[in-house]
């Protein structure tokens, strides 16, 4: 069974691949070759993916994934390790069932947000919705009504169309009245949140201490069906977010006066403290291995879907990048160090960590190449604000092929990233760190943090593109006679402060998160 599942993946990878003209390096040939005709990705994709699935920072799936790319490093004939940077509150997903029950039955789509509290048992329930009140002392005398009821507190949306549908077949006049009728609503539902006296994070609190039943939400992504998904501040209540639809539904059945109930039964445990890894692996240097090359991504997710294109694609290329270096490159002038970062949907803390942690790699890395924004070939590469990074970035770049560096813009000197995912921490360390930023894809709105980012969203012929980037880059910059220069450009002056632009200063980790 195995082999024909190998068999079947190959052959689209297979399919996929491009021919390349040869160019004056044989390394950079035989890179170009391997990963066009020995792709490993959709192999990766799937053991990732679809057998382990989300990687939530202090869950199981976590751990496993950490481990099985040790495993994998090392099958390839690379040292890798999981070294830990610091805990998380445990916590493990179980299934979410959600149905309407009353005025007639249906099973809805949604699911518990992370670190949501398990149930003993199903709950049924009617609905209710966040009242229009007239200020915060009106609402504290509405909450004891919420007792044994599931409270909706997202504002329903006037439509479930994507804006590029209506921009397709809509009449101009109909575009204009749903949007003049979303902005409305949304600014008429940030009023009646407002009057409450809470927020959306403190709002599921006082719902529980005032005994609700659950909390539920539903965050639109803009996509037909898509829902990001984040985490519940409630722990003695469950708090489960609904698709677009089917929150519609409730809502409408709510205001209309139906008193719709709803059977929600959601299993999940806390399993305690648990310690966080990154995952390290390198290919040691042979003349300077005290000088490092960094490939980057972070492999956590969040976990509505399996986290495919954040970072799963990311964490591919690195890992396929890795692999090809071994077999064709395996004794590199530098070192070339790969790092899978954990908890960087909490605030790149694994990559904060590590820099916090390993000066003397930081201050001896030659090039660090991160790659986190979703499935699409590399379109973007910005020199961080560092003075001569056109020099050493543009030699490197040379030897690329034609159709993959053709579609790369570069941005010299640039300015430095001050965060959004793990380049930021080495750059505010002084270190050059560069992210290579890809086609869209429709990431925003279908599979950033979404329910929607699965296998079937990635484009391997643009990600087989960027391992050959990748690739190229990492031994090109391993190479390099000289070690890149860290000059940093000056900073225009801040229009609000009338002072000079300050460099990003580096970030602490939490090391400690959710446990207190």
């Amino acid at each position: 069974m195995r082999k024909n599942l190998k068999a079947f993946i190959l052959l689209f990878c297979i399919s996929g691949s491009v021919a390349f003209a040869q160019s004056k390096d044989p390394v950079v040939d035989n890179i170009i070759k391997e990963a066009n005709d020995n792709s490993q990705l959709e192999i990766l994709a799937h053991e990732l993916l679809d057998v382990i699935g989300p990687r939530l920072v202090g869950t199981p799936q976590m751990k496993q994934a950490n481990d099985w790319a040790v495993t994998k490093y090392q099958g390839w004939g690379i040292p890798a390790r999981n070294e830990k940077w610091g805990e998380w509150r445990g916590w493990e997903r179980g299934i979410s069932h959600i149905d309407l029950v009353y005025p007639r039955t249906r099973t809805l789509e949604g699911m518990q947000l992370a670190w949501s509290p398990g149930m003993k048992k199903a709950v049924t329930a009617e609905v209710v919705a966040i009242p229009d009140v007239a200020d915060s002392i009106t609402f504290r005398k509405w909450l004891p009504t919420v007792k044994g009821k599931f409270v909706l507190i997202s504002m329903p949306q006037p439509t479930g169309r994507p804006d590029d549908n209506w921009q397709e077949f809509g009449k101009k006049e109909s575009i204009d009245k749903m949007k003049s009728q979303r902005q409305t609503q949304t600014e008429a539902w940030r009023k009646r949140l407002r009057k409450t006296g809470y927020n959306s994070q403190t709002l599921p609190i006082v719902l529980e201490k005032s005994g609700a039943a659950g909390v539920i939400t539903s965050y639109w992504s803009n996509g037909f069906g898509v829902n990001k998904i984040f985490s519940a501040s409630t722990r003695k209540i469950p708090t489960v977010d609904i698709a677009l639809e089917d929150y519609g539904l409730l809502y409408r059945l709510t205001e209309s006066g139906n008193k719709p109930k709803i059977r929600v039964l959601t299993e999940s445990k806390e399993t305690g403290i648990q310690p966080a890894f990154n995952t390290i692996a390198e290919i040691k240097g042979t003349e300077k291995p005290n000088e490092y090359v960094i490939l980057s991504a972070h492999f956590d997710s969040w976990d509505g879907g399996t986290g495919a294109t954040d970072n799963g694609t990311g964490t591919l290329i690195m890992m396929e990048a890795m692999r090809i270096l071994k077999k064709i490159y395996p004794n590199p002038k530098r070192t070339i160090l790969v790092g899978h970062w954990g908890s960087e949907e909490q605030g790149l803390n694994g990559s904060r960590a590590f820099v916090e942690d390993h000066p003397e790699i930081v201050q001896n890395t030659q090039a660090l190449f991160n790659q986190d924004n979703g499935t699409g070939r590399v379109v973007n590469l910005n020199g961080q604000g560092f003075v001569h990074a056109y020099d050493y970035l543009g030699r490197w770049l040379s030897l690329v092929p034609d159709d993959i560096r053709s579609q790369v813009q570069t941005n010299f000197p640039g300015m430095p990233g001050t965060g959004g995912s793990d380049f930021a921490p080495f750059v505010a360390a002084g270190a050059p760190a560069f992210m290579l930023s890809s086609l869209s894809w429709a990431y925003g709105t279908y599979t950033w943090h979404t329910n929607r980012d699965t296998y079937d969203k990635i484009v391997f012929d643009d990600v087989r593109s960027n391992v050959i980037l990748t690739t190229i880059l990492a031994y090109m910059a391993s190479e390099d006679p000289t070690k890149t220069s860290r000059e940093k450009r000056i900073l225009p002056i801040n229009s609000r402060t009338g002072q000079p632009g300050t460099w990003p200063a580096p970030a602490k980790p939490n090391r400690r998160g959710g446990l207190d």
